[in-house]
């Protein structure tokens, strides 16, 4: 867990990485992958500026170059506005 605190109506996410594979086995340079759009809400902002009640440990689809990628450590964060989160995934 982090000790970044989103404030207002901000999200801090945890990207997801993707597969350095395609589904027929061929291996992705890191020039060549897309940019990652998922993540797991580590932090939310002030809840009351937030509408879409998103919640610490919800799956989020975020728009491509949204956000402030932030690294601490080996992991990769972003703090993105409410707006930019597009959906929450089951």
């Amino acid at each position: 867990m982090t000790n970044i605190e989103p404030l207002g109506a901000r999200v801090l996410v945890k990207i997801l990485e993707q597969e350095a594979k395609t589904s027929s086995g061929i291996l992705l340079p890191e020039s060549a992958k897309e940019k990652p759009q998922e993540g797991i809400v580590e932090a939310v902002g002030n809840e009351e500026d937030m509408t879409t009640g998103l919640a610490v440990g919800d799956k989020v689809l975020f728009a491509k170059y949204s956000g402030t990628e932030i690294k601490q450590g080996d992991d990769t964060y972003l703090i993105l506005n409410e707006d930019d989160v597009l959906a929450r995934l089951s």
